[in-house]
């Protein structure tokens, strides 16, 4: 289905997604979820697929929501036009590959949010951020009510939410929040870079690795001791444990495959 919202690239074992509408900041559209639903399935069960890369076209990396049609919907609109939202988190958070956020500009609002959804956020030195959900009356959508206080703490995220202050991306660096920061002319370079450098490594350990760290913000940790010691008793019986451990004795670069 083609979706001119949303650009998708596959080079080698990186998926590339860029939301493509630069004239409004790259706020959402039905299209563009739905486009990020069915390129994140896609990813699920495309084994050549290691890493996704998700960025913005134009002067941001999103907006969030779309302010022009803000105020025209009603609550049952909004009830379903969030359902999808939240759908595509899930399914993001659920992906068991890594996902690569790479922000630049601006990113306001749910944009902070799907940034959040992210495993790694790389992101330009200049950009911005903000939770400019109260400037318009409204609570947080897109998972960040529950991100942002794990990452930071209760109380500065209450004032992010409640000054919707902009935010520049060396205090959320600082913060632990961003993994890295480029100049804003090399971050898609450093971002491709980073993302075939995870694609060499195990995939398959890569993506229970994200869901044991998912499921440790709702698990006791007698609950992730025993989900450790299930999931290593798959993991040595990997091609990628074997390779692992012979390139290790061979004092050699192991070549992973995923297996």
């Amino acid at each position: 289905m083609k979706n001119n919202d949303l650009l998708v690239e596959k080079y080698g074992p990186v998926l590339a997604l860029t939301l493509n509408r630069p004239e409004s900041l790259n706020a959402f559209s039905p299209d563009m979820i739905l486009g990020l639903m069915e390129a994140l399935v896609e990813a699920k069960i495309d084994s050549d697929i290691q890493v996704i890369v998700l960025s913005g076209a134009g002067r941001a990396f999103s907006a969030g929501g779309d302010v022009k049609t803000m105020g025209k919907a009603d609550g049952n609109q909004v009830y379903e036009h969030i359902g999808k939202l939240n759908e595509l988190i899930l399914m993001m958070k659920n992906l068991e590959k890594p996902i690569i956020a790479a922000v630049h500009g601006f990113s306001a609002g749910a944009g902070f949010n799907l940034a959040l959804a992210c495993d790694i956020i790389l992101a330009a030195e200049d950009s911005k951020f903000a939770l400019s959900f109260s400037k318009v009356g409204l609570v947080s959508d897109g998972g960040g009510s529950y991100f942002l206080p794990r990452l930071i703490g209760p109380h500065l995220a209450k004032q992010f939410f409640f000054s919707a202050e902009p935010i520049p991306a060396q205090r959320l660096y600082q913060l632990g929040v961003i993994n890295s920061l480029f100049p804003a002319e090399r971050l898609q370079e450093e971002a491709t870079k980073r993302a075939l450098s995870l694609a060499q490594g195990p995939a398959m350990a890569f993506g229970k690795q994200k869901k044991l760290i998912e499921h440790s913000f709702t698990s006791t940790l007698e609950e992730i001791l025993e989900e450790e010691r299930l999931t290593q008793v798959l993991m040595v019986q990997t091609e990628d444990h074997k390779e692992g451990v012979a390139a290790f004795k061979e004092k050699r670069k192991p070549a992973f495959k995923g297996r």
